[in-house]
């Protein structure tokens, strides 16, 4: 946790086909009830359910923030949440939604939403870590206020690649490129997570606009989590078996050529920092990756 036209036909590895792994198939056909779908995991009690558990929010003030993660881990699928962030001014704080894995050499999928003066927009901060290191961020603007109502906020992960999604449009597609030696996230299986906790020394403007304390509490809220993905056990049937079922299941999906353009629209538009771009930060060459024409 922190920050198009293919040129390489990328195939999933018949390899990880061979992946051994424990876990059973799942599928979420409905929102998830927060009592029985999460943990709150910190913040003395700032972290809350409503509504017979349709609801929750987190809360930060100047003594504590607050995080909840997931009952489950998953390998693999299609993760949803609806968020509505922090209203007016939210500058220095940061509300983080993500899926990590346990372990000093984590996998992570990340999302931070990096709050800002009254009027102006939020960033959204995206990275992808393997074995403990990430350095791959890419950061965007939205196309409507993420304040004012809930938005669906999704990740897509299977063997083949990592989509982020914002109300179904794609923001960020990740591909597994192993075979360039691009580390991938695809043996560990992961909790979802979320945390509303002060970044005030980097996260608006590099540290230099400050949380105003008298507009807190700050508040969060969550609803209709949903996730149509492999939860990890310790039975005997393979996420990776599953996903052979159906071309269509999110283990094996793909960005249609629709949603490759949805793709570019955004990155075109939206996106305010790509790695791939920032030669400043990798004096010695860019990431394999970024050499590709269709880069992560």
């Amino acid at each position: 946790m922190a920050s198009a036209a293919c040129l390489l036909c990328y195939k999933i590895p018949a390899v990880l086909m061979l992946v051994h792994l424990i876990v059973a198939f799942m599928t979420a056909a409905s929102a998830g009830n927060f009592y029985e779908s999460i943990d709150n995991t910190w913040g003395d009690g700032r972290a809350k359910i409503f509504r017979n558990g349709e609801l929750l929010t987190l809360s930060l003030d100047k003594a504590s923030g607050s995080g909840f993660q997931s009952k489950n881990e998953y390998l693999f699928g299609m993760i949803n949440m609806q968020i509505k962030l922090v209203p007016g001014n939210s500058a220095g704080t940061v509300t983080a939604y993500y899926l990590r894995s346990e372990g000093s050499s984590w996998d992570e999928i990340d999302y931070e939403f990096l709050g800002n003066q009254s009027g102006d927009p939020y960033i959204v901060h995206t990275n992808v870590y393997s074995q403990g290191k990430g350095d791959r961020e890419q950061q965007f603007y939205l196309w409507f206020d993420p304040t004012a109502d809930f938005h669906t906020y999704s990740i897509l992960w299977n063997p083949g690649l990592i989509v982020f999604y914002v109300d179904g449009v794609p923001i960020r597609e990740f591909k597994n490129l192993e075979s360039i030696g691009v580390p991938y996230p695809k043996n560990k299986p992961m909790r979802i997570h979320s945390s509303l906790w002060n970044a005030d020394d980097w996260a608006t403007r590099g540290g230099l606009i400050k949380t105003d304390w008298t507009q807190a509490p700050f508040t969060a809220s969550y609803r209709n989590f949903n996730a149509n993905a492999c939860v990890w056990s310790f039975t005997t049937s393979s996420c990776i078996s599953n996903s052979k079922s159906s071309n269509r299941a999110p283990h094996s999906r793909e960005l249609d050529s629709a949603s490759q353009e949805k793709l570019k629209w955004v990155q075109r538009n939206y996106m305010i920092y790509d790695y791939c771009t920032d030669t400043k930060r990798f004096p010695q060459g860019l990431p394999p990756e970024c050499t590709l024409a269709n880069k992560s």
